[in-house]
């Protein structure tokens, strides 16, 4: 059973390795840089994502210790809460820290109100996520730089900038993947017009870059 886990575990964090990676991606004989494949977010947004992910996972790390296992994932500053709190209280202040933060779009509170996940919970929620990136890669028009994937207690959380029939895809994908519970999604719904301009700045953002201000 341990070797089963570490060898999860292991697949897990190589892939994430794989697809954070910035190198080249060689798919279907048609190679493609993992950073041009399409953020649909401007430098800014992804850098007031990841300045909310930061503030908020130190602050309630320091403020509720033992007594949570908080996870926070925001995407096009749309901000997901998801792990375990010890009570509803606790929730409740999780939640309401995150809607006072001044980038915060929406905030989705999924806390689950028990103890905290195990080591081996968080390596199969790990594996299942990697799992689930890997998929959606390599599945045709389904623009994965510009979703978040989240797992947690095997139920998977969607997050991104996507046409209806992209989210659709997306979601079957989520679905199928075996060891998934429920999947939640929590979509930008762009027209193909949209998508199209939201590209076509992307590949520009990235052949010009500037640097990100926050708002």
């Amino acid at each position: 059973m341990q070797i089963k886990l570490a060898s999860k575990l292991l697949i897990a964090l190589m892939l994430t390795s794989f697809l954070s990676a910035c190198g080249v991606l060689a798919v279907g004989g048609v190679a493609a840089s993992a950073a041009v494949l399409a953020d649909r977010r401007s430098p800014n947004v992804q850098a007031i994502d990841k300045g909310i992910e930061l503030e908020a996972g130190n602050a309630l790390s320091k403020r509720f210790g033992d007594n949570a296992h908080i996870n926070i994932t925001s995407f096009n500053q749309k901000v997901l809460i998801t792990g375990e709190a010890k009570d509803a209280d606790i929730k409740g202040e999780a939640g309401a820290y995150v809607k006072a933060m001044k980038n915060a779009r929406s905030v989705y509170n999924e806390l689950v109100i028990g103890a905290n996940s195990t080591y081996t919970a968080r390596a199969n929620d790990s594996y299942l996520e990697s799992k689930i990136k890997t998929q959606m890669i390599f599945t045709e028009q389904l623009p994965s730089n510009s979703m978040a994937i989240v797992a947690e207690g095997s139920s998977v959380y969607l997050m991104g900038i996507l046409t209806q029939k992209e989210a659709d895809i997306a979601k079957k994908v989520a679905s199928n993947a075996s060891g998934v519970k429920e999947v939640f999604v929590y979509f930008d719904i762009i027209s193909d017009a949209e998508k199209a301009r939201l590209d076509k700045q992307g590949k520009a953002d990235e052949s010009q870059p500037t640097s990100p201000k926050f708002q």
